[in-house]
């Protein structure tokens, strides 16, 4: 007999045959009716059993949590809420599960309680559902890339260089802590380590992915990313993964239209998709809202703010005339900016570039143009010698959600650049070496995976959007 998922039986209407499901329990009540989840769907299928005829051990074995294998038939639904059911035939207890011990019971659990059994949240609906979206966003990565002629390449998570040279790395080493070695000048010698030197885990594959582009043309890597940064807020992680093309022969132009196209397209893919887990998903957001103060309460239903982005062209600005729109606003004017804009040359926060989206220009918002000073090195720096020619995207809700560059491929330039930082160019002799052999404009972006899933479910703390966290002090699981 064939066994069946859920999701495929509750849109089947071959009743009368019979089926085998496996799943685990959610709820059992009235010592009859089963509702069985096997993770195919955020719904749940009722199995009605004959309370008469099932032994008394099994009953008590049918506990929230219990895993079960189901024999029956599939029958038109009469009750409300499903329209088929199970009538079960056979039932067998695969794994019981002690309800003054399992701590997912079917009631409200608060997120922070969830995150300290994040071994068990997937067994709630809102984790499964995320989740899934999470699942099928990957998915949508891969596949556009694919149909868009890009190379998936695999970039390497040990790294001897810091790509953003901010220095919040996490050292990686095989040393004794308890005796480390040291050189003459009393420093840690390196040349005893593993690799020979000073490693780290990386913060992004985008330097890597550049020597794959200027030979395959158009790239892209998908991994994990790490982050020092000692920060204990709801945006951040210190694992986390990073999107990220690089495309050869491409200017900034190209780069921001290729940014659009690829968030439209997977956050479409997700819509099309994921319908059952984001409407309970938006159902939560509004059962969330209820509870909070009208000032802080979601101003896009979870569809709207979806749509949002798909509907409406994302709006070209530069940083100069974003500076000019926050300096004169009311919000900057009457003070109520935590971070007032007084200057060209500010680090626009995540009030600012939500009040573009959201109050000025009314759609997605691409800021391009930005001060040297601000931004990395390796951008490529714009005639008038103070901005370079990167780009962020900007979403509601969430602000930045992208951040990409049309990079300095003159290699005079660039030296200067990583000599004026006091980035040690030994480090980087094979980056500057692309700019000897073969160079030529080239672009690209990174993506912060988790942002994205965030943005999609309308989760408020990006904890809840990775399976297990990883944020100071906590590394659990």
């Amino acid at each position: 007999m064939q066994r069946f998922n859920v999701a495929d039986l509750l849109q089947s209407d071959n009743f009368l045959q019979e089926v085998i499901l496996k799943g685990w329990v959610r709820t059992f009540r009235s010592n009859r009716f089963i509702a069985l989840n096997d993770g195919s769907t955020i719904k749940n299928i009722q199995c009605v059993i004959d309370f008469e005829n099932t032994p008394e051990d099994i009953l008590k074995k049918i506990t929230t949590g219990a895993a079960l294998s189901i024999k029956g038939t599939l029958v038109e639904s009469q009750g409300k809420g499903q329209t088929v059911e199970i009538q079960v035939l056979d039932i067998e207890v695969l794994g019981d599960s002690n309800p003054e011990e399992y701590p997912i019971q079917p009631k409200k659990h608060t997120f922070e309680f969830l995150r300290e059994n994040a071994h068990l949240r997937i067994r709630t609906n809102t984790f499964s559902a995320i989740m899934r979206v999470r699942s099928s966003l990957s998915f949508a990565v891969h596949k556009y890339f694919t149909e868009n002629g890009f190379y998936n390449f695999h970039a390497p998570i040990i790294t001897g260089s810091d790509a953003e040279g901010a220095g919040e790395m996490f050292s990686v080493s095989t040393m004794d802590k308890k005796n480390t070695p040291l050189n003459e000048n009393g420093d840690i010698d390196y040349k005893q380590d593993f690799f020979g030197k000073e490693t780290n885990l990386t913060v992004s594959g985008q330097l890597e992915a550049e020597t794959y582009a200027m030979a395959l043309g158009k790239v892209y890597t998908f991994g994990p990313t790490f982050r020092a940064e000692n920060s204990n807020t709801t945006r951040h992680l210190a694992e986390f993964w990073m999107i990220e093309p690089e495309v050869a022969f491409m200017d900034l132009d190209g780069n921001m239209d290729l940014a659009e196209d690829f968030i439209k397209y997977v956050i479409k893919y997700v819509l099309d998709n994921c319908k059952d887990d984001l409407e309970f998903l938006e159902q939560r957001l509004i059962q969330e809202d209820k509870s909070k103060p009208a000032a802080q309460r979601s101003e896009m239903g979870l569809f709207e703010k979806l749509n949002f982005v798909i509907d409406n062209n994302f709006k070209r600005v530069s940083y100069t005339e974003a500076i000019d729109i926050l300096r004169n606003c009311k919000p900057n004017k009457k003070k109520k900016f935590q971070y007032i804009i007084n200057e060209w040359g500010a680090d626009l926060q995540s009030e600012h570039e939500r009040f573009l989206v959201e109050k000025h220009f009314k759609c997605p918002v691409i800021l391009f143009d930005y001060p040297a000073n601000i931004k990395a090195f390796y951008m490529r720096l714009n005639d008038d010698g103070k901005t370079v020619r990167a780009m962020d995207v900007l979403f509601p809700g969430i602000g930045e959600i992208v951040g990409g560059s049309q990079r300095e491929e003159r290699f005079d330039v660039l030296k200067e650049k990583i000599k004026a930082l006091g980035i040690d160019e030994k480090e980087l002799w094979w980056y500057l070496d692309l700019r000897k052999f073969g160079t030529a404009v080239h672009s690209g972006f990174g993506l912060g995976f988790e942002r994205l899933v965030q943005f999609a479910t309308g989760m408020g703390n990006i904890r809840d959007v990775i399976p297990f966290p990883r944020a100071p002090q906590s590394a659990d699981f």
